[in-house]
């Protein structure tokens, strides 16, 4: 981004019912600020406050601290007066007070990324003030302790010694709470917090080598610098590369006038949704703490209670609490504040109204006076995203082509993953019951530490709370689970966006870091100890729970349905079996793209005739041994072309180098030599002169078919005598059958002459004939250049993305592991070019490719059947270049149909 002294502005302020910007801004004044610059415009209670743009991040990841802040220092400053305007009150003064707080913004939801600062501008005379002016010496001081827990933590890098080891804050806060024999925070009294606030100083002191600051402008410059340095924490890191979320995009910083829920028991905070996060089921939802912060709620260190009547009664009762019980100690919002909760539920529907979405919202009720502190369109599971989507559309809030927009289409992913069997549910052990905080079954070994969640190849994550720390570690596990904490917790909005099965809030769990133990009812459980979870009902099982495959069904049939009413261009699968074709076609796969017939010949009753044909001397002795594969082939063919019996079949010939079906173990080549009949010194010498040094530039692909024409005749005839088999039983077949590894015209023009004079022979034996086509694989440079010259012989073009990746950037795809992490990590990529299509390179071929070869053909058949045929940017690049199909694996077919017709309709917008 060119940095340019003039900006037009670096803050833009909010509050009182005006705002300098609006929801549409979110690239410049991140999500967060958008959001609260739109509420504050339609009348909503907000804070006031003011928002730091993400163009001054950038400019601070470039220019440094010094630059920047000399750029923002007057805009700043002009802020905080205006929010000191608006309340009535004055920063850093000690009569009359104004706190703020410091939150960062993406423009995009990062939950738990980057951390809160509340509670900004108090010290040792400020809190004097506070007392003074609130008569309520208890929550100022509780406001006090907080911020230096806080800032010393996000601003001051206070953490834990080591991972056994609670927080520094926490730790003290233990310790008292041991000495005075209490549970709770709220217990504490004002000479307690008075004693915090000592020690958590004398704390800062002696890890930091540094006091504590006192000046509210320094703690406010301190925050401010500390929310642009989070940007590129090591977790919000790993979370943009999770998501392929550009490094250049920075944070914003939002600013805003403290309100306070921690005055009392007339005060309190919580988080809530119009919709359930969780299962997409139209209910408003939630969780509130008494006199609490809202840190207090998503931290999970105190289990909240349920906003609505109905949550809490379906709470009880997965709880397995009485009614009276409940109505006494745990009362919903809805029954303890009704007036409160009368005003929330009008705004929350007035929310999602205006931005026609799924709202999550923050509120804190200060003093019996209700303030919404954000907004923002919910992170939601893929069930939920569907489920949502469909309603809205069925409601008329949305029209079609919204609802396809509306979908990610990766999370359609959590959609196919398996689900617990029933039968084998009923037959399951319950150890304990949580709460259901993101659906989904999981299966796994225990640990207790998510730098360690790769230690089993299958782990959950079990923990107190997580914390943001604990990022790649649930993004490993399989599924988590905590003691503390409710529905909205971190580990429960964190679990949902990634589509984790998670359970959160089981109190029965007492976990021991040190002993790496987990004791339900005495029972206990260790590291390494299977355990399942079902995130859609909070039961926990002892062991492992068998699981089924899902069904493409309900709101997720009727989205398919959708896709294919919008698509254009069609989906395929890469199928090398009839089980996987089968998979595929009840997905919704319209033909296959690819089948690697190589795949078939490692079988051990096959792999024995591939290397006997391989080692033979003459053509006669190749022949022979092609000739007992014939019928494995051709049976494999047949199980293939009926299981999408209507649909084309592309098959491509024999491509890797005979070197991979050779033995290279001593014990089997004695096998083999022993099995042939012929010295083991044969079998050696075969084995070293097939050997090459570039196997992937080598004696592979169709250079196989013309120097062994032999094979590419046995593997025509299995194909159209399979496809003449199955028309007898008046099966459809349309084989394809493609040529892998052109470069040249020669090389297809020879393939070709092979193929079209085998099928005639087979049509002369046979008295009957089969449609079929004869294609290549564009996988070399040379020909995508060459593509106008090989369509005057090809019937279709399919290019392979895979080897076109490897041949254009040079590198190896088994070997670019070593380096490609390094790569991205110094943005000299973006992205893996062999998960995401290089479109200014590769797809650039891709698309010389397909224009040339239509310039000649205009009606040339023309798909892709690499990797990227299911990676959503790289099929929408297919679709603008005018591809006929995409194949992908079988469980990514739902996506590339929903992405192909997105691209339709982004195409017409």
């Amino acid at each position: 981004m060119e940095i340019l002294q003039d900006v037009k502005a670096r803050v833009y302020r909010f509050g009182n019912k005006v705002a300098d910007g609006n929801s549409k801004m979110k690239n410049l004044l991140g999500g967060k600020g958008a959001n609260l610059a739109e509420m504050s415009a339609i009348g909503m209670p907000v804070p006031p406050g003011f928002t730091i743009t993400t163009e001054a991040c950038t400019e601070y990841n470039l220019l440094g601290q010094d630059a920047v802040v000399e750029r923002i220092k007057a805009e700043v400053e002009s802020a905080i007066a205006n929010i000191e305007s608006l309340m009535g009150t004055t920063f850093g003064d000690k009569e009359n007070p104004l706190l703020v707080s410091v939150r960062s913004g993406a423009r995009v939801s990062m939950p738990g990324m980057m951390d809160t600062v509340l509670n900004l501008g108090i010290n040792d005379d400020v809190v004097l003030g506070l007392v003074k002016k609130t008569n309520n010496e208890q929550f100022a001081w509780d406001s006090y302790r907080r911020f230096i827990q806080m800032y010393g933590g996000v601003v001051l890098g206070m953490k834990p010694a080591s991972k056994e080891d609670i927080d520094p804050f926490e730790e003290i806060m233990e310790h008292l709470k041991d000495k005075r024999g209490i549970k709770l925070d709220t217990e504490f009294t004002i000479q307690d917090l008075k004693d915090l606030v000592y020690d958590f100083k004398d704390a800062v002191k002696k890890q930091t080598g540094h006091s504590f600051p006192t000046d509210p402008w320094e703690q406010l410059w301190g925050a401010i610098i500390a929310v642009f340095n989070s940007w590129n924490g090591d977790r919000a890191v790993y979370y943009r590369n999770m998501h392929n979320y550009p490094a250049d995009w920075g944070t914003a910083v939002n600013v805003q006038a403290m309100v306070y829920g921690n005055m009392g028991n007339n005060s309190g905070t919580g988080v809530c949704f119009t919709r359930d996060a969780g299962t997409g089921e139209n209910v408003f939802n939630g969780e509130y703490l008494i006199n609490a912060q809202g840190e207090d709620v998503v931290a999970g260190v105190r289990t909240p209670q349920q906003i609505t009547k109905l949550g809490s009664q379906r709470w009880a009762e997965l709880a397995k609490v009485e009614e009276a019980d409940r109505a006494e100690n745990y009362p919903s919002l809805e029954e303890l504040m009704p007036t409160i909760f009368k005003e929330l539920d009008s705004y929350q529907k007035k929310l999602e109204n205006h931005y026609c979405d799924m709202q999550d919202m923050e509120f804190t009720m200060q003093d019996g006076k209700l303030w919404i502190l954000q907004t923002r369109n919910g992170k939601r599971t893929g069930a939920a995203m569907v489920k949502i989507a469909m309603d809205l559309l069925k409601e008329g809030k949305i029209d079609e082509k919204e609802t396809l927009l509306r979908m990610q289409p990766n999370k359609l992913d959590e959609l196919l993953h398996p689900v617990f069997d029933t039968s084998a549910l009923k037959r399951a052990h319950v150890i304990a019951q949580g709460l259901p905080a993101s659906p989904g079954a999981a299966t796994g070994k225990i640990v207790f530490f998510a730098d360690e969640a790769n230690k089993f190849k299958n782990s959950i994550l079990v923990r107190i709370e997580t914390s943001p720390e604990d990022l790649e570690g649930m993004n490993i596990a399989k599924g988590i689970l905590t003691a503390r904490g409710g529905m909205t917790s971190h580990a429960a909005v964190v679990a949902r966006g990634m589509g984790k099965s998670c359970i959160s809030g089981a109190g029965a769990l007492k976990i021991n870091y040190k002993t790496r133990t987990l004791t339900v009812d005495g029972h206990e459980y260790h590291e390494g100890d299977w355990i399942s979870l079902n995130g859609s009902t909070g039961n926990i099982f002892e062991g492992k729970v068998e699981t089924v495959e899902p069904e493409l069904s309900g709101e997720f049939g009727e989205i398919m349905t959708l896709s294919d009413k919008y698509a254009i261009m069609k989906v395929r699968t890469n199928a090398d079996t009839p089980k996987d074709a089968k998979i595929a076609r009840n997905f919704g796969a319209q033909g296959i793209g690819l089948t690697r017939t190589e795949h078939m010949f490692f079988e051990v009753d096959r792999i024995k005739a591939m290397r006997e044909m391989i080692l033979a001397d003459t053509v006669k002795g190749r022949k022979q041994a092609l000739q007992d594969l014939l019928p494995m082939q051709r049976s494999d063919f047949e199980g293939i072309f009926e299981a999408m019996q209507g649909f084309p079949v592309t098959i491509r010939l024999l491509d890797p180098p005979l070197h991979e079906f050779v033995p290279h173990q001593l014990a089997t080549q004695k096998e083999l030599a022993d099995e042939m009949h012929i010295s083991l010194q044969a079998v050696k010498n075969k084995v070293a002169e097939l050997e090459e040094f570039n196997p992937m530039l080598g004696h592979r692909g169709c250079r196989l078919g013309n120097t062994y024409p032999e094979i590419t005749e046995m593997q025509t005839r299995a194909i159209i005598e399979a496809a003449i088999n199955l028309k007898a039983k008046g099966i459809v077949c349309i084989p394809e059958i493609m040529v892998p590894l052109v470069g040249t015209v020669k090389e297809f023009e020879y393939q070709e002459q092979i193929i079209r004079s085998t099928a005639a022979k087979i049509f002369e034996e046979r008295n009957d004939t089969v449609e079929f086509l004869v294609g290549t694989m564009i996988e070399i440079p040379r020909a995508a250049l060459m593509a106008d010259k090989i369509a005057e012989l090809a019937d279709f073009f399919s290019f392979g993305t895979n080897d076109l990746t490897q041949m254009t950037f040079g590198y190896s795809r088994d070997d670019a592991g070593k380096f490609l992490p390094i790569y991205i990590e110094k943005g000299i990529l973006k992205v893996d070019p062999f998960e995401v299509l290089d479109q200014e390179g590769v797809g650039q071929l891709v698309k010389m490719g397909t224009e040339r070869g239509r310039s000649v053909k205009q009606h040339l058949k023309v798909g892709i059947c690499g990797e990227h045929g299911g990676e959503p940017s790289s099929v929408e690049f297919f679709y603008n270049t005018g591809m006929d199909y995409v194949s992908c694996s079988p469980y990514r077919v739902p996506i590339a149909r929903l992405v192909s017709a997105q691209a339709a309709i982004k195409a017409t917008v």
